[in-house]
């Protein structure tokens, strides 16, 4: 079986990102949680995609969101 057929895949939206610097401060935030084993931010649409090993706590991408200077929507 492969490794993806564990993961769960969450798109979540993020306001104020304007830029690669921005999707970068995101991405490292959001990747730093447990289980994450990927995340695509694109600051065109505001969308992250986050690939984790279970599903992730709102909680806790909010306040790595949050921590990035942004904000979850």
């Amino acid at each position: 079986m492969s490794s993806e057929a564990n993961t769960v895949t969450a798109v979540y939206q993020v306001t104020g990102m304007t830029c690669g610097h921005c999707e970068g401060a995101v991405a490292e935030e959001i990747g730093a949680l447990d289980g994450v084993s990927s995340v695509k931010a694109v600051a065109s649409t505001g969308q992250v995609t986050v690939v984790s090993a279970a599903p992730l706590a709102d909680d806790a991408v909010r306040a790595a969101v949050d921590e990035a200077g942004y904000e979850l929507a």
